[in-house]
Formats: structure tokens, sequence, C-alpha cells
């Protein structure tokens, strides 16, 4: 699967959210469904899926669905 795929599945598991719903633009408080409890889900999915442990500057600068890319690919994983 690519890793795109995973990262809207990611989004869409932890927020609640149909798949339709996850876009570049989508941004942390943005819609009711991404609150800090969301938010902390959306972190121990991310980390699951990638096999990753995401650190604490990590978590708090990831303000967006562009942002969560970002800073997936500081661990390795690419996205074409």
């Amino acid at each position: 699967m690519k890793n795109k795929k995973k990262l809207i599945e990611a989004f869409s598991a932890a927020l609640g959210l149909p798949e339709s719903k996850i876009t570049e633009d989508l941004a942390y408080n943005a819609l009711p469904e991404w609150d800090s409890i969301a938010h902390m889900s959306l972190v121990s999915e991310l980390e699951k899926v990638y096999d990753i442990m995401l650190d604490t500057d990590d978590i708090l600068g990831m303000s967006s669905f562009a942002e969560a890319k970002k800073i997936i690919q500081k661990y390795g994983v690419e996205f074409e």
C-alpha cells in the first residue's frame, strides 16, 4: 500500500472522518473532529502504521495533513 494512502487511512481512522474529507488542506482544529484528544489518537495511529516513535516537537508541530506528511518523511518514509 502506498504511504499517502496509509496516511489518509490513518487520519480517517483517528478522526472518524470519511477518507474523502482528508485533504492536503486539512488543519488541526479546522473540523470539530480534530481536537486535542483526536490528535493524540492520530499520533498513536501514525506511530503504529509507520512503525515510528514521534518526538514531542513533532507531535506539537503536526498542525495539518501536509505538515504530518513532512514530519513522517523525517523518519524515512517516502511519499510519491
